[in-house]
């Protein structure tokens, strides 16, 4: 796999990744449109790796609160911060689940464009109506386990391709209520566990391959999605507190409509 090749998976990766669109539809998508070979799951896997890394150094803060004051348990500074870390792990529960079925079921994934394009524009229009009707008065600080763990149920079918992990999980959280900008936070809060677990499925792949070659393109991978995604997640934060999700939802409603016309029929 060429360095252009990569640096175009690591655009799309980092980009899709934080804005709503579906980061692993556009992965499988790339090569096909591009006519190059898939670059398959592995490289798919490093290219989260990276985006993981810049959301956990962009909310560095919050996993550091977090982190912290579960570790206090009973004696933590801020329960608030104790607790949110406790709902993020039981809401991590469904997408760690609905992942292993996935895994064995198909071991390299659901790459189906059909299936794709369903899920784009299924979950676009889910998005429209949420952004729309939802109500914009909660914010994490009113997280209960019950309202993450629906979120967390959501976050499950991220797993198949073109849902968009945070596209599915802000929709689930607008319609709880969230607040636009508190709601991309929690999303990507709550994707933290969830992509260091696959990370770590695809780290043990990637020694038991034991090739150097991928390795390199690895490292590649997720230093460029690394960099895409820290761009990514700071323009979404900006765009949320300006406007709404609805440029994202016509964009996949485009998305697949096109989709539907070059692939399906």
């Amino acid at each position: 796999m060429t360095f252009f090749q990569l640096f175009i998976l690591a655009a799309l990766q980092g980009l899709t990744e934080f804005l709503p669109v579906s980061s692993s539809g556009h992965l499988v998508l790339a090569p096909r449109l591009l006519g190059e070979v898939d670059q398959g799951i592995l490289i798919d896997v490093a290219l989260h790796i990276g985006t993981l890394l810049a959301v956990l150094l962009y909310y560095r803060r919050d996993v550091w609160q977090i982190g912290w004051n579960v570790l206090q348990g009973r004696r933590a500074q801020n329960p608030q911060a104790r607790n949110l870390g406790w709902y993020i792990a039981l809401g991590s529960i469904p997408a760690f689940a609905f992942g292993a079925l996935v895994h064995v079921l198909y071991p390299d994934g659901i790459r189906s464009i059909a299936v794709i394009t369903a899920t784009t524009l299924f979950f676009g229009l889910l998005m429209g109506l949420a952004d729309m009707f939802g109500k914009r008065e909660l914010k994490i600080a009113d997280s209960t386990l019950a309202r993450v763990l629906i979120i967390g149920c959501a976050q499950a079918l991220a797993l198949i391709p073109g849902t968009s992990r945070s596209g599915v999980t802000m929709t689930a959280a607008r319609f709880l209520g969230y607040e636009r900008v508190e709601a991309a936070r929690l999303s990507f809060l709550l994707g933290i566990p969830a992509t260091a677990g696959a990370g770590a499925m695809g780290i043990k792949e990637l020694f038991e391959a034991d090739n150097a070659g991928l390795w390199h393109q690895a490292f590649t991978a997720i230093g460029l999605s690394f960099l895409a995604g820290l761009f990514a997640i700071h323009f979404m934060m900006v765009w949320l507190k300006r406007a709404g999700l609805m440029p994202f939802v016509f964009y996949r409603l485009f998305l697949g409509g096109f989709l539907l016309v070059y692939f399906v029929l």
